[in-house]
């Protein structure tokens, strides 16, 4: 070793701000794609090891983008919910804001009886932190308050509610999968908030 030498380490934070070489963006998009699918059939019972091996990559390639599995399902978590966010986008676009609420209801809950990990996530741990950053909750809330205005939905009706309704749901798929089981607590649960 050459005198008068120092060793740079790297700064995390710099590090973590520069963009992905190519193939590692790669690796990270098929990571997520085989998590996704991973996830959707065995919910948070996954290992990393399967995702690895349907993403065919190694588990230290898993590992280098996602230092925990915790760490990956929040990714996959936040990705559902950026889809989430379009489908509000495309609910607050409707004339009619009952509507527009059931349809984001739905569409939602029809996302998330499809996978597992997704449900699992909802289900058991507070994800407020991810709807409020990714603008969701901002966006339930105008679609919600424009539904009040127009003396569709109770008036007492809040996010919260939404959210229990999600995390139920995420239960209720977890312990019934059946699809009529769940289709029918959403259909209870939205003529619960319709104004009478």
């Amino acid at each position: 070793m050459r005198r008068g030498t120092a060793t740079v380490v790297p700064d995390p934070e710099t590090a973590l701000a520069r963009p992905l070489r190519a193939d590692a963006r790669r690796n990270r998009e098929r990571i997520l794609k085989a998590a996704r699918s991973v996830f959707a059939d065995q919910g948070s019972d996954a290992q990393i090891d399967d995702v690895a091996r349907r993403a065919k990559v190694g588990v230290g390639t898993v590992y280098r983008h996602f230092p925990t599995k915790d760490a990956l399902l929040d990714a996959l978590v936040r990705e559902r919910f950026d889809e989430i966010c379009v489908l509000a986008d495309e609910a607050l676009a409707r004339d009619d804001a009952w509507e527009g609420f059931r349809d984001l209801v739905w569409r939602s809950a029809e996302l998330n009886a499809r996978d597992r990990g997704f449900c699992d996530a909802i289900a058991y741990h507070d994800q407020t932190a991810v709807v409020v950053d990714c603008g969701l909750m901002g966006r339930v809330e105008q679609l919600m308050r424009r539904a009040q205005a127009q003396g569709a939905l109770r008036a007492d009706a809040t996010t919260d509610d939404i959210s229990l309704m999600m995390c139920g749901l995420g239960s209720v798929v977890r312990t019934i999968p059946s699809p009529d089981v769940w289709r029918r607590y959403v259909a209870l649960m939205l003529d619960g908030l319709r104004a009478t």
